[in-house]
């Protein structure tokens, strides 16, 4: 058996029409349910975000600093040896310099 229409031409029409209407409020963007405690929530992330910061600045600051102590260090170090090296080329210097002293003087006599 054939199912039987839906009466008239209007009938059908607004039938249509209603359906579209429940599809577009189906899809349609719903008013959000504002959260009490979003605001509380939001300040606290930032808070543990600015105190995280600040930890990992105060960490960044004291590896600068120890960074800048060890290079002090290893500066002093290479400076101390350098006047090691240049006391020591220099006595060297002079006793290359007081054994040719020492041939001349015998050489005279």
């Amino acid at each position: 058996m054939k199912p039987q229409k839906l009466g008239s031409f209007a009938e059908r029409q607004a039938a249509s029409a209603e359906a579209k209407k429940a599809l577009v409020a189906k899809l349609k963007h719903k008013p959000t349910v504002a959260d009490p405690q979003f605001e509380e929530r939001r300040l606290q992330k930032q808070i543990e975000l600015e105190e995280l910061r600040a930890k990992r600045q105060a960490e960044r600051q004291a590896k600068r600093e120890e960074a800048a102590r060890k290079e002090a260090e290893r500066k002093a170090l290479e400076a101390e040896i350098a006047e090691a090296m240049e006391l020591e080329l220099r006595a060297k210097q002079k006793a290359a310099r007081d054994a040719r002293y020492a041939a001349r003087k015998q050489r005279r006599k």
